[in-house]
């Protein structure tokens, strides 16, 4: 297949393009820069959409991102990476002379209310409380295409772990020094995936005909809190995790509406995504660290 991908030059993007093209297919990238290989976004909303079979956008600017001040503009900008990029995908689809058979977006778990007790899976209520599920709820919508031409797929992914980037990189310094430990009470759920198993849920939303809608982008392992993952962290490392990150660190760095991304999280599980068939190759928290800081 033909495949388009928006953001593709990313740390998913990257691992996406990587896996497509093992498994025979052409990719095209839409990135902000030109380059061989790739068309600009400027170019997509001027002269439409190029040929091809699939499309998927994984465009978004790091939330997460430390060194940025958790303010208007920022808030803006981590609005319209996700929002217009949709909006320009989903309008070129639209208009293209032969549609692509399949459209696949990648959100996230922020959708669903942090809870201690409740258990989401893809038809379960959200995307109304708070500045990030009323952001998924605004890109999914973006992404929604009138007819039925082409087959339309969303992921809401969990905290992605993989080498040389995500989530693990900010975080293997400290936890190599035994200075990582639980974020807040560490109470709170941890829904995670590798990056392997997210690249190969797209890959088979891409090429499989009956998958649609909405698809739970987490691992099946049994929960995992945050004070799990980081006892497991410093297990896959052979270092000790015990040193807590003070919620009060967490909202002075973060900012109090993004800190809550960390102290607060969803018990999140992949009913559909395992009812389509998808095979995890690592269900498991343990194995899943174990390859990512071999």
């Amino acid at each position: 297949m033909r495949v388009l991908v928006g953001g593709g030059t990313g740390f998913i993007g990257t691992a996406l393009t990587q896996l497509l093209k093992a498994r025979g297919h052409e990719v095209t990238l839409v990135s902000r820069k030109p380059g061989p290989g790739r068309i600009t976004w400027d170019e997509l909303a001027t002269s439409g959409l190029p040929r091809c079979d699939a499309a998927v956008n994984l465009a978004g600017e790091n939330i997460l991102n430390p060194l940025r001040r958790w303010n208007e503009t920022f808030q803006k900008e981590v609005l319209s990476s996700r929002l217009e990029t949709t909006q320009i995908l989903a309008k070129a689809i639209t208009k293209a002379p032969q549609p692509p058979k399949a459209w696949v977006l990648v959100t996230g778990v922020a959708y669903y209310q942090p809870s201690p007790t409740a258990e989401y899976d893809e038809d379960s209520p959200g995307g109304d409380f708070d500045f990030f599920s009323n952001l998924v709820t605004k890109w999914e919508t973006a992404a929604r295409l009138p007819g039925e031409s082409t087959r339309q797929v969303v992921v809401r992914s969990g905290v992605v772990l993989g080498r040389g980037g995500g989530a693990i990189g900010q975080m293997l310094l400290p936890f190599r020094l035994g200075l990582g430990g639980p974020i807040g009470s560490g109470h709170q759920f941890f829904p995670w995936i590798h990056i392997r198993d997210l690249t190969g849920i797209l890959a088979h939303a891409l090429e499989a005909s009956h998958v649609q809608g909405v698809l739970n982008g987490v691992a099946p392992a049994p929960t995992t809190t945050n004070a799990e993952f980081a006892k497991a962290l410093g297990a896959a490392l052979g270092r000790p995790a015990f040193i807590p990150l003070p919620s009060m660190v967490v909202q002075a760095v973060f900012g109090q509406e993004r800190a809550i991304m960390l102290l607060e999280g969803q018990k999140v599980v992949p009913r559909r995504t395992l009812a389509t068939g998808y095979q995890y190759s690592f269900p498991e928290l343990e194995a899943a660290l174990k390859e990512v800081v071999a």
